[in-house]
């Protein structure tokens, strides 16, 4: 019985110990739009998802110790403040340009985002254009991202920066479409594999499955139908409030935990998975549609990030198939209706904490 206590264990760390993130896959992505003036001036929109912002800005509250927030217009001036302290631009002496920053505001062209206009006066620099934003992934955590495009310039196009990145040399051209999809490939492998409330959805549907064949079915049916819906808000054709599909995709993971008690069905829960894969498909959009890839560019990084969900749902479905088979192994071949159980009410405990966290019913 130690294979059936160590599963326990994980699932038990995994679905509710990591349950306290809200929005358990928040992309930690923020982008930053460079366009050209005369005499060296560039503007620069800096974009953040509303609810990666609200994290950074509570992480470092202590900058900003006896400032009142409360006056119209104080909270929008710290977050330019916020993004002032840690995106830069300077040439390779070191020489930084003028920065003055803007309020904040919503994005107009991003639901649930939030956009900072930064201006750079680099005319007292010479030579080559450093543009900095290791601060600010620095305060985005280990795995942010910061999307670059580069406008009106013989070197124009998209690169995405990480933690680890230098500053990016403006003078250079950006990554080729090939470079720009690994990444995306990468980091649809990442939001997959840290998206807890779908792996919690997948673990569900799993539990009862002791063959190989109704897996593959679960698999398949949920990757069409997130893949039509991560297609269309990709693609701006359609789109859902972001707090309506995260409270969808957490009353889908008690549905399905709450169902392994009353069935055992798993031939044919292919059929629940298809329809709630169309919510989880918004859910992946997010974290590509706030990345803000221009038009032209979003259809091959749409291809490259579906592919990387794709492959982190399988590595995860494969490494848990034979952990259950192994248990299954461990009390005489059959599936332990109280493991089930157990793990069932687990993962459904997390998704009644994400629903209420979502619907504001928790404090904040």
């Amino acid at each position: 019985m130690t294979g059936v206590f160590r599963t326990i264990a994980a699932v038990i760390l995994f679905c509710v110990g990591l349950a306290a993130p809200a929005l358990a896959h928040t992309p930690d992505i923020s982008t930053g739009k460079i366009v050209p003036k005369d005499n060296r001036v560039f503007i620069v929109d800096v974009g953040f998802l509303a609810t990666d912002l609200e994290r950074m800005f509570q992480q470092t509250m202590s900058e900003r110790a006896g400032v009142d927030l409360s006056p119209p217009g104080a909270l929008e001036a710290e977050i330019g403040k916020f993004v002032e302290k840690r995106v830069a631009m300077r040439d390779g002496t070191g020489r930084a340009c003028v920065e003055s920053v803007g309020k904040a505001q919503e994005d107009p062209e991003h639901q649930d985002s939030v956009l900072v206009v930064a201006r750079f006066d680099c005319g007292a620099t010479e030579g080559p254009l450093f543009y900095d934003a290791t601060k600010l992934l620095a305060a985005q955590g280990a795995k942010g991202k910061h999307l670059v495009t580069l406008e009106g310039s013989e070197n124009a196009g998209q690169t995405m920066l990480s933690p680890d990145d230098p500053p990016l040399d403006l003078s250079k051209p950006m990554e080729t479409t090939a470079e720009l999809m690994w990444k995306f490939l990468k980091a649809g492998v990442e939001h997959i594999v840290t998206g807890y409330d779908h792996l919690c959805f997948l673990f569900a549907l799993i539990l009862w499955a002791n063959r190989i064949w109704p897996v593959v079915k679960i698999v398949t049916a949920f990757t069409i139908s997130h893949s039509v819906t991560l297609s269309l808000a990709a693609l701006n054709i359609f789109t859902l409030p972001s707090t309506l599909v995260e409270s969808l995709i957490a009353a889908s993971i008690i549905f399905v935990a709450v169902e392994n008690f009353f069935s055992r069905d798993v031939d044919n829960r292919w059929r629940n998975t298809f329809f709630f894969g169309f919510i989880h498909g918004f859910g992946f959009a997010s974290a590509l549609t706030e990345m803000g890839v221009p038009q032209g560019g979003v259809v091959p990084a749409l291809a490259a990030f579906n592919i990387g969900v794709e492959l982190g749902q399988i590595a995860i479905v494969f490494a848990v198939m034979p952990l259950l088979f192994f248990v299954d192994r461990q009390t005489g071949g059959q599936r332990s209706a109280k493991l089930v159980y157990v793990l069932s009410a687990l993962i459904a405990v997390a998704g009644v904490y994400w629903l209420l966290e979502r619907i504001g019913a928790l404090p904040g």
